[in-house]
């Protein structure tokens, strides 16, 4: 049974020894099985992007993590309650540090890909958010954030070395 409600608050908030907030996201991601497997791994790629909660812009599920969680528990969190997705949380991307939008502080964010094998129909932030699978030359365009466009291209060079070698 999936939780319908988001988890609130920064009282369980993690922060580093800077003490800037600590994010986890993920990409999650899927093949399309209507593309020939000679084409390149970012043609066959799609990738799940969300809106912000005022429903506009495209970003990936991110999200603090929190004391009570492994990095892998909260990355996963953020997909289930933003974007409504489950799956398999890969090998981590990497760290960026990056400027709040919203706020006047700098955050460490560090994304992992999800390998998506479920989509939900219903999850907690379905009615704040837009979720869309998009190539990924499409969210290279539109993601808002330039950290979440350079974890997006180590995915994509990762997974194009691991073909090259299957």
């Amino acid at each position: 049974m999936v939780s319908l409600v988001s988890r609130q608050g920064r009282q369980l908030q993690r922060y580093s020894d800077g003490g800037r907030r600590l994010v986890v996201g993920c990409i999650p991601y899927k093949f399309n099985v209507d593309k020939a497997i000679s084409e390149g791994v970012d043609q066959r790629m799609e990738v799940l992007v969300i809106s912000n909660q005022k429903g506009c812009g495209m970003m990936f599920p991110k999200g603090g993590w929190e004391i009570d969680e492994t990095i892998k528990e909260a990355a996963s969190r953020e997909a289930l309650e933003e974007a409504g997705v489950q799956g398999k949380i890969e090998r981590k991307l990497g760290k960026w540090r990056y400027k709040s939008k919203s706020h006047d502080a700098f955050y460490e964010g560090i994304m992992f890909p999800l390998n998506v094998t479920e989509e939900l129909v219903r999850w907690p932030e379905m009615d704040v958010r837009e979720r869309r699978w998009v190539s990924v030359e499409e969210a290279k365009e539109g993601c808002q954030h330039l950290w979440m466009r350079e974890a997006l291209e180590r995915l994509v060079r990762r997974l194009g070395h691991k073909s090259d070698s299957t």
